[in-house]
């Protein structure tokens, strides 16, 4: 049984966590707000929804600030992946779209 103590501690923990998961879904929203505009901006002038340099040069980028904020490299290269394919979808549905 925890006293409570440890109840109030957990609990201050937790609501750092829903503060940072709150904070996490709002900023993503921004960047899906920017990447939506470049996708438009890359339909209009028939350019094409990937750009692998960039993906690379923002790879490497985002696993040295990783590194330096103490989080596991190959994480943070997951999970900007995992943004990348779902911004270049968004790229090709708008260029779809824009096609139609």
């Amino acid at each position: 049984m925890l006293d409570d103590a440890i109840r109030a501690e957990l609990s201050g923990y937790r609501q750092s966590i829903d503060n940072i998961d709150a904070a996490l879904v709002h900023m993503l929203a921004e960047r899906f707000r920017c990447t939506q505009a470049v996708g438009v901006l890359k339909a209009r002038y028939d350019l094409p929804p990937a750009d692998p340099a960039r993906e690379e040069y923002q790879i490497e980028r985002l696993r040295r600030l990783a590194k330096d904020a103490n989080l596991d490299p190959d994480f943070a290269e997951k999970f900007l992946n995992f943004i990348i394919r779902e911004v270049i979808r968004h790229h090709e549905a708008i260029a779809a779209d824009l096609k139609d």
